[in-house]
């Protein structure tokens, strides 16, 4: 017995011995470039600092949010008395309340001179529960192999009715299943609409294609539809494979789209997250523009984001979407707010080319070879969907 456990002494004490002279040699040749001395090389940043906190009101949200889903300070190893949160981070009101949150106007310095959409979306900034007031649950019984989610305003009825003319068709693309929705809020008297309820409810009893919840729909708002139609497809077409997502003045080609998505491996089609995507950005501060966005609300970059003309994601990236939507504080811009969302997935869009969010050249958009390799073209009335779809479908167009 004696002679196995010298022998493995022996042999732990030569590698201990190495690993030693290893660590020492490393230590001493530190530093010691071409043209170098010996010395300790110190870091010039610290390894961990705390994170500074921004008195933008948008910021400090998210570091309430951020702090709160820390698995850290959340373990199932860690009690309520172990840790609280920091005096500065104590504001809030009930989650997911759609009470206002009239603590808004002592936390926003300059909340008084804001434009009154800024006022709105702060005030409910915490609301994401919103009543349905048209739903389809079963229009994804059979789960599509694409689902189209078209973000409409309930006027825009000439808009939708040329996106279910032309690219819109449900059924066999391909011989892939295409099912399309139109995601609406409520138009208000507030905005001055007049009352389309009974218009909306005869359009949903011919088409059995709209989704509408109860809330103020505005631009701000949009963010809103997402997360609302976020939690619709988790709940009633999980099964989708993919998600085309897009405002209803663009023109899409759809075949093209399809075909794109057939021809994706299957470890590229399960991350997928792909449109005319923007990087480098941030807020604009000039208030004529339409994307204003006060140092009061919101400081820092962007991140990737697509441009939210139409972008085209995966289903399973739907689903954990829905999953992190809670742990990122609403912001008033939809694209800007999904990018965040895919950011905290660890997940970056992608951009391609065929997605043009921006238009083509004006002297090629009366061209109908224009468009043939094209996903996505921004914007397009519903006359032009219409001429194009034709265009595309004539066999005798040739585009060589």
């Amino acid at each position: 017995m004696h002679g196995p456990r010298r022998k493995l002494k022996v042999f732990v004490t030569t590698v201990m011995t190495v690993f030693v002279f290893i660590v020492v040699e490393m230590s001493r040749n530190a530093g010691q470039g071409k043209n170098s001395r010996s010395k300790v090389l110190i870091p010039t940043k610290a390894f961990w600092s705390k994170r500074v906190l921004h008195n933008a009101y948008w910021n400090r949200h998210q570091q309430r949010l951020d702090h709160e889903n820390n698995p850290i300070l959340t373990g199932p190893n860690v009690t309520s008395s172990d840790w609280l949160l920091p005096e500065w981070l104590n504001h809030t009101v009930a989650r997911n309340s759609c009470d206002p949150d009239v603590g808004v106007m002592t936390q926003v310095k300059d909340f008084n001179s804001l434009p009154g959409r800024f006022k709105d979306f702060l005030l409910y900034m915490q609301c994401r529960s919103y009543p349905m007031l048209v739903n389809q649950p079963d229009i994804c019984r059979d789960p599509p192999f694409l689902l189209l989610a078209i973000k409409s305003l309930a006027p825009h009825f000439d808009r939708r009715q040329a996106i279910r003319e032309s690219w819109g068709r449900v059924g066999l693309v391909e011989n892939k299943t295409v099912v399309t929705i139109f995601l609406l809020g409520n138009a208000t008297a507030v905005d001055h609409h007049p009352d389309l309820s009974e218009m909306l409810r005869y359009e949903s009893s011919m088409h059995g294609d709209i989704l509408q919840w109860d809330y103020r729909d505005s631009f701000f708002n949009l963010t809103m539809k997402e997360v609302l139609f976020l939690e619709w497809f988790n709940t009633h077409c999980s099964g989708a494979n993919f998600v085309f997502k897009g405002d209803d003045d663009v023109f899409v080609h759809t075949i093209n789209i399809v075909r794109f998505l057939k021809n994706l491996s299957h470890d590229k089609a399960q991350d997928l997250f792909v449109g005319d995507v923007i990087t480098n950005a941030g807020p604009h501060r000039d208030k004529k523009v339409k994307y204003f966005i006060p140092e009061s609300m919101f400081v820092g970059m962007y991140p990737p984001y697509a441009g939210g003309g139409g972008y085209l994601y995966a289903g399973p990236v739907a689903r954990r979407l829905h999953a992190v939507t809670s742990q990122v504080a609403l912001y008033p811009i939809d694209d800007v707010y999904t990018g965040m969302c895919l950011r905290k997935l660890g997940l970056a869009p992608e951009k391609h080319k065929s997605f043009r969010t921006f238009d083509i050249e004006e002297k090629f958009r009366t061209n109908p070879c224009a468009y043939k390799s094209l996903m996505l073209v921004h914007p397009r009335t519903p006359q032009e969907m219409i001429q194009i779809w034709a265009w595309l479908q004539d066999p005798a167009l040739n585009c060589n």
